[in-house]
């Protein structure tokens, strides 16, 4: 039920092919009706299932035990926090594992937690729920990318308009284990020039792990874009280094340091061929766009009851 109290705490469960995230927030309810999310905790666990099902098809005995291990101590820091709604979702690996429906039935009656899995879509859909447009000038077209382990989705909206939005199997994660097939890679290439050729100047909002810490790394003011040669350099520098000298030189986590590269491969060929030449990088991701679209269906329950 809804809670009518003034703290309404959700939280949103993102199972990727990299990791799985936990985010909890905090919902203020400003003067003017609208809601502001703040963010009490964000937990990532580099569960890296794609590495299972991407090469093999499959989650493995190991990765399931991992899944209930993580869901569980996510459900104890969710009471802990005295959340009173939460949605957790999979993406990418777990629409591919072939023992999926094994997995998720394993993992509610272990933890009680309902995972959906949900399609490229709806991921793409719920990403776009936190209206980052809304922030940004109407002279221009924007598009979404947000790439992930498995997958990679675009949303493309001007005038605060959706226009479109996609979701492509190329991901960091496959590309690392070679299992993105070159029909998949054009038919990414084909869509961009063919979908945003007509539109006003483009500009990027960049969404995932890897930008954001390209975002970091590069301390970029807050409400200013990343150039797309910055991208191009930080990509150059990474194809020179292994993965244990990107480690020591970005301070990165292993599970970081091997994905980062094929995410700038992504990014860079979207934005070259979309003729973007900077990218916004609010540091919103699917988790964020969960929590919203949870509010918004525990407001309306509300109102129903």
């Amino acid at each position: 039920m809804f809670s009518d109290t003034p703290n309404l705490r959700l939280a949103a469960i993102d199972i990727g092919s990299n990791a799985a995230r936990l985010l909890i927030c905090y919902v203020l309810e400003m003067k003017n009706g609208s809601p502001e999310f703040i963010k009490l905790n964000l937990v990532r666990v580099p569960l890296r299932l794609g590495f299972d099902v991407f090469e093999n098809g499959y989650i493995s005995p190991k990765k399931e035990n991992d899944i209930i291990d993580t869901l569980q101590a996510y459900k104890y820091l969710m009471k802990v926090h005295n959340v009173h709604h939460f949605v957790a979702c999979a993406t990418s690996a777990m629409r591919d594992a072939i023992n999926s429906a094994e997995i998720l039935e394993k993992v509610k009656k272990s933890t009680g937690i309902d995972i959906k899995v949900i399609s490229g879509k709806e991921e793409a859909a719920s990403i776009f729920e936190n209206h980052i447009e809304k922030y940004l000038d109407k002279e221009h077209s924007y598009l979404y990318i947000d790439v992930g382990g498995g997958s990679t989705e675009l949303t493309l909206f001007d005038n605060n308009e959706l226009l479109f939005e996609e979701s492509f199997n190329v991901g960091t994660v496959r590309m690392l284990k070679n299992k993105v097939h070159d029909q998949e890679w054009q038919r990414l290439k084909e869509f961009v020039k063919k979908s945003t050729n007509n539109h006003k100047k483009l500009v990027g909002i960049g969404s995932g792990g890897n930008i954001n810490k390209i975002s970091s790394l590069s301390k970029l003011k807050e409400g200013k874009p990343l150039s797309g040669d910055v991208l191009k350099d930080y990509y150059d520098t990474l194809c020179k280094i292994s993965v244990e000298e990107r480690m020591i030189k970005y301070n990165l986590r292993e599970d970081r340091a091997d994905v980062m590269l094929p995410a700038l491969q992504i990014y860079n060929s979207v934005m070259r061929w979309a003729n973007i030449n900077e990218i916004y990088v609010p540091k919103f991701g699917l988790a964020d766009g969960l929590i919203r679209n949870l509010y918004s269906q525990v407001v309306l329950q509300a109102a129903n009851n």
